[in-house]
């Protein structure tokens, strides 16, 4: 596979993962906000960017798989971990179970990983969408009807897959990690968008509540509080990262 990276700074390396469709750019300001103090490692996660994509339909799990190979490749067995998003289901996997990396802390950006609370018209959405997949096997027509309903139904992150990830993306969204939580025994730092829509804040404080060394924070902002408030983001992230004291 080829992999897209970017390595920045001097110090302890701490490595960031993007959300579902976005690339390194998109964590520039975390890139930038750690720089001067620690060692910062982004990449195009496969399927994203400039990446090639999985092999085939990869789960959250298969993610933090070639996580770690890529850290393996790169010489790098201890480090602090943030996942935003999409990354940061991958996030959780890795910490959950890190060997044979060594995870000093971790940083969860309105992050990913909890089943969402379900009303009855996604079911109902659900079902029409299953109905379209069938009706795709009757030729032309059926496409027709089948292309329709995927545009009225499936999610903008869905539409804007490749085929060859649309599987991947089905996977990832099933996942429910909520029982991994109480798996992660690392110093953890949430940091959530208040008006957050996608990862919306009772998702935060089931984490903070899951997670044995957990603390909450809660930023005016959306799903990308980073971006939102990027001089108390950075503030914040490096009194966690650099200026306290690590028994880690």
């Amino acid at each position: 596979m080829n992999i897209r990276w970017r390595r920045a700074g001097k110090g302890r390396t701490v490595l960031i993962m993007h959300g579902w469709g976005a690339n390194l750019e998109s964590v520039a300001p975390i890139v930038d906000a750690l720089q001067p103090r620690a060692q910062a490692l982004a990449l195009d996660m496969p399927g994203f960017g400039r990446s090639s994509p999985p092999p085939s339909r990869w789960s959250s799990i298969d993610y933090a798989r070639f996580v770690k190979s890529f850290l393996a490749a790169q010489g790098i067995d201890e480090l602090d971990l943030i996942g935003h998003s999409f990354g940061g289901r991958v996030a959780i996997c890795l910490a959950a179970n890190p060997e044979p990396v060594r995870i000093g802390r971790l940083i969860l950006v309105d992050a990913a990983g909890i089943r969402p609370r379900r009303r009855a018209s996604y079911y109902l959405k659900v079902g029409l969408a299953k109905g379209g997949r069938l009706a795709g096997l009757f030729g032309a027509p059926g496409r027709h009807l089948q292309q329709r309903l995927r545009r009225r139904l499936a999610s903008t992150d869905y539409l804007n897959a490749s085929e060859a990830m649309r599987e991947t993306f089905r996977a990832v969204i099933a996942e429910d990690l909520e029982q991994r939580l109480d798996e992660i025994n690392v110093p953890t730092l949430l940091i959530w968008g208040s008006r957050d829509q996608d990862t919306p804040m009772w998702m935060a404080r089931r984490m903070e509540e899951k997670i044995h060394n957990a603390g909450l924070v809660t930023l005016e902002g959306g799903h990308f509080s980073y971006a939102d408030q990027p001089q108390r983001f950075s503030q914040i992230i490096n009194h966690f990262l650099v200026n306290q004291v690590r028994d880690d």
